[in-house]
């Protein structure tokens, strides 16, 4: 069955681990009849089962009310949250589920935050509210103190959490808490702010019918205005029916949500683009997600934002000359793949067998659409690192095969190869997240892997000016070489990265001998100058030097720039900078002491602290990476298992003397140099 753009909903069920998202939309699905009672069409995956919560996004479609409602359930523990920041750029509304029991955690803040930057309606589905002791009237409070005023219930429980009360068209009926009369005038005055016309018709007649009120409804959701929050209970069913009516009659569909933040050119001189929700139009879709299926091959999982994409269609990815054809169109449900004929602006589709298809990539069905990228979402960046190797010899291109996969799915998954060492390094948001990986390797791929802590990716930069000089002179019979360089090395500020200026005047190197001097510098970048590790934040002028109108080659420069770059160095008194992560945990009230102790001994710094009223507290603080080993299973033994914490990169700065020359002696004995020389 097909649905009309304008009865499509698109919504990502998003919050923190074991708030109950995958049970919530398996209870959807049931309700409305799209699965027998008792069974489940996500979180049926044998790995994520044995993790006990979800490890991949999934994707849903719910029939309702004449509606179709794509659902995208994402995991929750701040390992896997790459996925839920993924799935921002498929949906106009972002249901962030809170836990009745826990309150307001680290993800909930996260996501909230993220949808409010990527300008998504939002909704906070508070579930399990039947669960004993759930403080609902106090989570209804910090809900708003965190996230606004405009946090309003749009239901209330009612009957000892054994039902729920529509309180958007009705203003009558006893809840549980607060009054139904005050929360329906509540939201109602909420919605006519951003309407002057309905405004005034409330003025005048003290009330206005909510049936009058979709569109400045939608306009309250755009404008972050009003969130509704809505009371359910996954587990038992409470208020699921009532949840399909607020996805069916309130939430936006692709006309009515805020525009996809889609630019048109590359760099400074892109342009906003507007893809308008016509299915006459040029076709633009955006792939969100790539799944790697045993059965159907790589899959790329796109939102259409325009136009019409069909079956045996030609379409363009990204800025590709060569158009590829749409073999296979299919509608997910969970694991199961159902082939359509076409998807609509608003519908979620998946194609097979395309190897050009990558994440965040747009296609198209005209030229004229080249160029066309999303705005590019921010993902933390993955610094928990483990070197791995084969453990059977000739399983090395599996492996390496395998790695590229899972990378390709995942946005927060690195692979990386450390030319000082030669390790394969994988890099993720945390050990639970590489451990999914390598049971990943294990069951899917069948390939298994040891695994070792990695180098620590310290760098190195300088912190005074200085000079330098190099001539290269070679004379081995015939044509020499000869290449004469000056430059001036200076410190940029930490994250400036490198920077190449040439200043000579009067010819005195002729241009085609800049590059050969900046590779000869970029080589010296990389192999460090005090301890072997690749130099950042520096500025490098060429400000003289001298040629020979024969003898001077590419390779003369090279060495020159080189030579001249180390001769600066020796007095640009060089440092050593290690990575410094900025860390978030979420722990008992009653740890709290042992857990910021535990930080200041491992050289952190605790900025800041936050208690939630549940009886959990949150801890921010800038920790060293190479202090972070085994940090998960020292908080999993002061918090017994209840703590939870997630890590990115904030910035790099100076190690201490002492481990500065540790860490030098250490490079110079493994190059059987004298540590004093």
């Amino acid at each position: 069955m097909s649905f009309a753009t304008e009865s499509l909903r698109t919504v990502a069920l998003v919050g923190h681990g074991g708030s109950g998202k995958t049970t919530l939309a398996n209870a959807l699905l049931q309700k409305a009849g799209m699965i027998a009672p008792g069974t489940t069409a996500v979180g049926d995956d044998p790995l994520e089962k044995s993790y006990g919560h979800s490890l991949q996004s999934s994707i849903v479609h719910v029939d309702y009310g004449g509606t179709r409602t794509h659902l995208i359930d994402t995991p929750g523990h701040p390992d896997f949250i790459g996925q839920a920041i993924a799935a921002l750029d498929a949906v106009e509304t972002v249901a962030v589920v809170v836990n009745a029991q826990s309150g307001i955690e680290m993800v909930t803040r996260r996501m909230m935050e993220l949808a409010a930057a990527r300008r998504l309606c939002r909704m906070l589905i508070v579930n399990r509210i039947d669960a004993a002791g759930a403080d609902l009237s106090g989570l209804v409070t910090a809900l708003q103190e965190a996230f606004g005023g405009g946090c309003l219930p749009v239901n209330l429980p009612a009957s000892g959490a054994t039902r729920v009360i529509d309180c958007f068209t009705n203003d009558s009926g006893e809840a549980d808490f607060l009054s139904v009369r005050e929360v329906h005038r509540m939201v109602l005055e909420q919605i006519v702010e951003v309407d002057e016309a309905a405004m005034e018709r409330y003025l005048e007649q003290g009330d206005v019918d909510p049936a009058t009120l979709h569109g400045p409804l939608e306009q309250a959701l755009r404008e972050g205005h009003l969130i509704p929050i809505c009371f359910v209970s996954a587990a038992s069913g409470v208020g699921i029916g009532d949840l399909l009516e607020v996805f069916a009659r309130h939430l936006p569909h692709p006309g009515e949500g805020n525009p996809p933040l889609f630019y048109k050119g590359e760099g400074e001189a892109a342009e906003e683009y507007r893809a308008v929700p016509d299915p006459a139009r040029h076709a633009i879709a955006h792939v969100f997600k790539i799944q790697n299926d045993p059965f159907v091959g790589r899959m790329g999982i796109f939102r259409v934002y325009q136009g019409t994409v069909a079956r045996d269609s030609q379409l363009f990815a990204g800025d590709g000359r060569r158009p590829f054809k749409v073999g296979h169109l299919y509608r997910l449900q969970g694991r199961e793949h159902v082939e359509i004929d076409r998807a609509l602006p608003g519908d979620i589709a998946a194609i097979s067998r395309v190897e050009d298809l990558a994440f965040d990539t747009v296609l198209h069905d005209s030229h004229d659409e080249d160029h066309i990228h999303m705005r590019p979402l921010e993902f933390p960046q993955p610094m928990f690192g483990l070197a791995v190797q084969a453990k059977r010899r000739g399983d090395e291109q599996k492996i390496a095969e395998a790695l590229q996969r899972i990378a390709s799915e995942d946005p927060t998954f690195l692979v990386e190869q450390d030319g000082s060492t030669h390790e394969t390094v994988i890099r993720g948001l945390g050990e639970l997240h590489l451990r999914a990986v390598l049971d990943r390797l294990a069951q899917v791929y069948h390939v298994e892997v040891e695994t070792r802590p990695p180098r620590i990716p310290y760098r190195e930069t300088i912190t005074v000016p200085a000079e330098g000089h190099a001539r290269h002179k070679k004379q081995t019979g015939g044509a020499g070489q000869f290449g004469e360089v000056f430059l001036r090395v200076e410190p940029l500020e930490r994250g400036a990265g490198f920077e190449f200026v040439d200043q000579t005047k009067g010819g005195v190197i002729p241009g085609q001998f800049m590059p050969a001097i900046e590779k000869g510098i970029r080589q010296a970048l990389a192999s460090g100058a005090l301890a072997g590790y690749p130099m950042q934040d520096i500025r490098v002028v060429v400000y003289d030097g001298k040629h020979h109108p024969v003898d001077s080659k590419e390779v003369a420069f090279i060495a020159a720039g080189r030579k001249a770059f180390l001769d600066a160095l020796s007095r640009a008194r060089p440092v050593v900078l290690e990575p410094i992560a900025r860390v978030e945990i979420s722990c008992p009230d009653s740890v709290m002491g042992d857990i910021t102790g535990d930080l200041a001994g491992r050289r952190g710094q605790v900025t800041g602290t936050e208690t939630s009223g549940t009886g959990m507290c949150t801890i921010r603080g800038l920790v060293p990476l190479s202090e972070l080993n085994g940090y998960a299973n020292r908080l999993k033994a002061v918090t017994a298992g209840q703590g939870a914490w997630s890590m990115q990169l904030s910035h790099y700065e100076s190690v201490p003397s002492n481990l500065q020359a540790q860490l030098v002696a250490e490079y110079r004995a493994s190059r059987g140099q004298d540590v004093e020389e």
